[in-house]
């Protein structure tokens, strides 16, 4: 019998239905549902039509909205360079963050930014770096997770008619978890209760801890930063957003637009990244929200693709042509 369980345990870990199997299966599964709800969708026609007939105004603000969107991750980066790798190099600093979107947008989930960050910082280790961009990112994750769990909530509760006490169920497992992160950024004794002692002296969970840990040594003032920056940045995205669907659908429910916005970046960030610059995915959560607010879905796919081009292609391109000059220096 013991035999039989360890021959059937090592398919599962060695064979065909390893890890790494499953993950491939999953990813092409996901990849292959979102192509084929984009077609049912989506109609190449009107995508093109909506274009040149947006409102080149609103196009044009959300393009200079995207300088405010680059200067504000400029601004988050440089402070946690200064205060995790105490460099305070502001052409580097700024190399780094380029060379970083420039890498990111070429790889899925967005890993070749750790590599393209750390490549200004010849003097400071790859995980060095790595955990100043972990640390940075963790703030922009904080803001989308609240904002984006309280948008959801409201989304259930309207289109699902879900009870009231489960909504405030939902709502208050979305507090209690930002009154958590509250304590463990700006409470250092919260760090010495009984779980976190385990969670420290614990074989498995240590090196996890010990990742954490790092916002525990960070002052007060770099995390109350950290936090507005990370708002701006992030209502900057979600205005652009706004911005560009009423450019393409000519309508001006701008604060529905935010709330849809929300949506996407929450479902972005919820399902696992896995396609070059996750695309794919924020399209499909676009087009998908969208409808239920009774707009056009082409609409919503016009609006994620110039998001991701002002956003990403559009600085990424910019970070290879700083990269290229630099090296013909």
């Amino acid at each position: 019998m013991i035999k039989l369980f360890e021959k059937v345990k090592k398919i599962f870990t060695n064979g065909f239905f390893s890890n790494k199997y499953v993950k491939f299966i999953i990813k092409l599964l996901i990849t292959i549902g979102v192509a084929f709800y984009l077609y049912q969708n989506i109609s190449l026609d009107e995508i093109i039509k909506q274009i040149k007939n947006s409102n080149q105004f609103l196009l044009l603000i959300t393009f200079f909205l995207g300088f405010i969107n680059i200067s504000l991750q400029y601004f988050k980066w440089k402070l946690t360079v200064v205060s995790v790798l105490e460099i305070n190099d502001s052409k580097k600093i700024f190399s780094s963050l380029l060379q970083g979107l420039a890498a990111a947008v070429s790889t899925p989930a967005r890993l070749g930014e750790y590599v393209g960050r750390a490549l200004p910082f010849s003097n400071k280790s790859f995980l060095q770096v790595t955990l100043a961009t972990l640390v940075d990112k963790f703030f922009s994750l904080f803001i989308v997770i609240i904002l984006g769990s309280l948008s959801s909530i409201l989304y259930i509760h309207i289109f699902y008619d879900v009870f009231e006490l489960v909504t405030i169920s939902f709502l208050i497992i979305v507090l209690l978890f930002f009154y958590l992160v509250f304590l463990l950024l700006f409470n250092e004794n919260f760090w010495d209760n009984f779980l976190f002692n385990k969670i420290k002296t614990s074989k498995r969970f240590s090196r996890y801890y010990q990742k954490f840990e790092v916002l525990k040594k960070l002052d007060k003032k770099y995390k109350s930063k950290m936090i507005l920056l990370s708002f701006l940045f992030y209502l900057c995205v979600i205005i652009q957003y706004s911005f560009l669907v009423m450019a393409f659908s000519y309508d001006d429910k701008f604060i529905e637009y935010m709330w849809v916005g929300n949506l996407i970046m929450f479902t972005k960030t919820v399902i696992p990244a896995f396609t070059f610059g996750e695309l794919g995915i924020r399209e499909s959560a676009s087009v998908y929200f969208i409808q239920r607010i009774g707009e056009n879905p082409n609409v919503g796919f016009n609006a994620s693709i110039f998001l991701f081009l002002i956003n990403i292609i559009f600085p990424a391109i910019v970070g290879i042509i700083y990269q290229m000059r630099n090296n013909n220096e």
